[in-house]
C-alpha cells in the first residue's frame, strides 16, 4: 500500500476524531488524488511557520497539525531551558483562528511553558510588540494574512519579536518530524488552564501599551491637528483586526473625519464583501471609493485581516482614484518621514532605512539625495528586523524607516514586524502635511517622479497548484539558472545573481562575487540601462513571482521595457 494511502487510513481509523472529520474524510475515499493531496507529505515548517487551506489531513491547517506544531514549538523552548519566561498567541478574524489559538495554548501548559493569549483578535504587531513588551521568549500568532478565506496560518517568533530565526526554525521541523502527530502531543483543557493560572489572558491593558508607543512615531505631531476641521479620510479593516485600534489611533492624533465602510468592519473570516481581502487589490476598495465621492475625501485606506499590511487609492487630479502601490507608498513614507525630520531638526544621529532587494530603487534614490544609509535585505520582514538588531547591538545607527513592496512598512523599533497601525497613521500625517499644502498623495507622488525620474514596479505571479507544485518552481529556477539569457527584451544582462549560491556572476568578465546574504532560492538580472528582474518562489503561496523594476523617462517607455522582457522570459 502506498504510504499516503497508509496516512490517510491512519487518519481515518484514530478513535481521536469528531465525528465531522471523519465524515470529512470519509467523502473523498473514492477522490484518489485529493488523498494524495493530503496524505503525502505534512505542512512543512519553515521560518515563515505553517501555512495552508483548512481541512482534515496532514497537509493542511487542523486542529492536529496546529497542535503538532506548539508541541515541537515547545520542546525547543524547553530544550533552551526557557518555559517559564512563556509564550503570547494572537490571532485574526479568520474561520477557527480563535479555536487554533486556544488548542497552541493547551499544548503550552500541558507541556509546563508559561502562555499568554489575547483575549479577542490582536493586529500582529501587536503580538510582536508584546513578546518584547513582556519578556518572553517566544510567540505564536495563528493567521494566513491576506490569503483568501480558506486558508489560514500559524507563525511563530522569537524573543526579539521577530519571525524564528532559520536555526530554530530547522530544530522546530525536527520536532515536529520526531512528534506522533496523535499520540505525542500533550494538552490541558483551556478552561480549566486559566483557572490554575497556567494560561494568562491579556488584553486592554497591552493595547495601551502598545498604541502609546505608536504615537511616538509620528514625525509631526501637529500635521494632522492643523487641519483636522477639514481633513476627511476613509478606512476599512476588510474585516480584520484594525476595526479597532486603527480608528483609535487616528483618533488619538487628531482625525475628527474618519469615515468607516461599515460593512467591512463586520469580524467575519468568510469576508463577504470581497472575494481576497487584499489591499493590494482595487477590488477592496469599491465601496470605500463610494463613500469617499459621498463625503469629498480623497484618500481611501484598507488594512488586511491581521493589520500588518495597509493599501492605499488616491484622489488624482481630474478625479479618479488610483492605486498607491506598495512601493510607491514605500518611497512616499520614507521621503515624507526624511523631509519632515529635516524641516524640524530632529533627525536622528546616523540615520539608515531598509528594504527588501525586490522593493523599489526609488527608495534608494532618496536616500542618497538626503545622505541617509540603505540596506537591501532579503523577502521577509524578519531581514529587517535583524537590521535593527545588529544596529542595537553595535550601538550605532539610527532607524528610521523599513518596507517591503507587498505593502509592510515600520518606523520604530518596538516590533520586529510589519504594522497597519503605525504605517496607517503616519500615512494619514503625511496626507495632512500635503492637504496644507494643497496637495493629495497622488501629487506627492508625481512631485517624486519629477525629482528622481518615473520608477515603475510590475509583478507577474505564477501559480503552480496541488501535488506536484513545488516541483514545477524548482523545476523552472533551475532551468534559468542552467541556461541564464544574456537580454532581457534585447536589453544585455550584466549580472546574474543567485542567492541559493550566494553569488553575483559579471556576465561579462566572468567574475563571480558574495551577495552578503543568506541563502534563499532567488535570481536577480541587472540589466545594462539599469533595470533589475528578480524572480523568486513565494514563501506562503504555491507560485513563483516575478519583479521588474523599471526607470525610465516615462511610463510609456516603463511599460514598453517591461512588455519586452516579459515577452523574453515568457511570462
Amino acid at each position: 500500500m502506498e504510504k499516503y494511502l497508509e496516512n490517510y487510513k491512519k487518519w481515518l481509523n484514530c478513535p481521536i476524531l469528531t465525528e465531522a472529520e471523519r465524515s470529512e474524510l470519509k467523502a473523498i475515499e473514492n477522490d484518489n488524488d485529493e488523498i494524495k493531496l493530503r496524505f503525502s507529505s505534512s505542512l512543512t515548517f519553515g521560518t515563515a511557520g505553517l501555512r495552508g487551506t483548512m481541512k482534515v489531513g496532514m497537509n493542511a491547517m487542523n486542529v492536529y497539525t496546529v497542535a503538532q506544531a506548539t508541541q515541537g514549538l515547545a520542546n525547543l523552548i524547553i530544550k533552551e531551558n526557557r518555559a517559564a519566561d512563556g509564550v503570547v498567541i494572537a490571532y485574526d478574524s479568520r474561520n477557527n483562528s480563535e479555536l487554533f489559538a486556544k488548542v497552541s495554548a493547551e499544548v503550552l501548559a500541558a507541556s509546563g511553558v508559561a502562555a499568554y493569549i489575547f483575549d479577542a483578535l490582536r493586529p500582529t504587531p501587536e503580538l510582536s510588540f508584546a513578546i518584547r513588551e513582556l519578556g518572553c521568549v517566544a510567540g505564536i500568532n495563528i493567521t494566513a494574512s491576506h490569503n483568501p478565506k480558506q486558508y489560514n496560518g500559524y507563525k511563530a517568533y522569537w524573543e526579539d519579536g521577530a519571525q524564528l530565526p532559520p536555526e530554530h526554525a530547522n530544530t522546530v521541523y525536527a520536532e515536529i518530524c520526531n512528534t506522533d502527530i496523535f499520540d505525542d502531543v500533550k494538552k490541558l483543557d483551556f478552561d480549566t488552564a486559566v483557572a490554575d493560572g497556567k494560561i494568562k489572558v491579556i488584553g486592554r491593558e497591552m493595547d495601551e501599551r502598545y498604541l502609546s508607543r505608536v504615537e511616538e512615531q509620528l514625525v509631526n505631531p501637529n500635521a494632522v491637528k492643523a487641519v483636522s476641521d477639514d481633513l476627511k479620510i476613509v478606512y476599512t479593516p476588510l474585516h480584520g483586526t484594525g476595526h479597532k485600534l486603527v480608528p483609535e489611533i487616528l483618533s488619538r492624533i487628531g482625525l475628527k473625519h474618519l469615515y468607516k465602510v461599515d460593512e467591512q468592519f463586520v469580524i467575519d473570516g468568510n469576508f463577504p464583501t470581497v472575494e481576497k481581502p487584499n489591499p493590494e487589490y482595487k477590488e477592496v476598495f469599491t465601496r470605500g471609493i463610494e463613500i469617499a465621492n459621498e463625503v469629498g475625501s480623497s484618500l481611501v485606506v484598507a488594512t488586511d485581516p491581521d493589520a500588518d499590511r495597509v493599501g492605499v487609492m488616491a484622489r488624482t487630479r481630474d478625479g479618479d482614484f488610483r492605486t498607491i502601490t506598495g512601493n510607491q507608498m514605500g518611497a512616499l513614507l520614507l521621503d515624507y518621514i526624511i523631509t519632515a525630520y529635516e524641516e524640524t531638526d530632529t533627525m536622528p544621529p546616523m540615520p539608515y532605512a531598509v528594504k527588501s532587494l525586490v522593493s523599489t530603487e526609488l527608495a534608494t534614490k532618496i536616500c542618497e539625495a538626503h545622505n541617509i544609509e540603505m540596506f537591501n535585505v532579503l523577502t521577509g520582514f524578519k531581514f529587517i528586523g535583524e537590521v535593527i538588531k545588529n544596529h542595537e547591538k553595535s550601538g550605532v545607527g539610527s532607524y528610521i524607516f523599513g518596507f517591503e513592496e507587498s505593502y509592510g512598512y515600520l518606523k520604530g523599533t518596538y516590533a520586529r514586524d510589519k504594522d497597519a497601525v503605525v504605517a496607517a497613521m503616519l500615512i494619514c500625517e503625511m496626507t495632512a502635511y500635503y492637504y496644507a499644502k494643497g496637495m493629495t498623495l497622488y501629487d506627492a507622488l508625481e512631485g517624486l517622479f519629477a525629482r528622481y525620474g518615473f520608477c515603475k514596479e510590475f509583478n507577474v505571479e505564477i501559480y503552480m497548484e496541488g501535488v506536484e507544485g513545488p516541483a514545477k518552481m524548482a523545476a523552472l529556477l533551475d532551468g534559468m539558472r542552467r541556461e541564464t539569457p544574456d537580454n532581457l527584451g534585447g536589453v544585455k544582462v550584466m549580472t546574474f545573481g543567485d542567492y541559493q549560491a550566494q553569488t553575483f556572476l559579471d556576465i561579462k568578465s566572468g567574475e563571480k562575487s558574495s551577495t552578503g546574504l543568506p541563502k534563499s532560492n532567488m535570481l536577480c538580472f541587472k540589466l545594462e540601462n539599469g533595470d533589475v528582474v528578480i524572480v523568486r518562489p513565494s514563501g506562503t503561496e504555491p507560485k513563483v513571482k516575478f519583479y521588474f523594476l523599471v526607470i525610465a523617462e516615462n511610463e510609456t517607455e516603463a511599460d514598453t521595457r517591461i512588455a519586452d522582457y516579459r515577452r523574453t522570459l515568457n511570462v
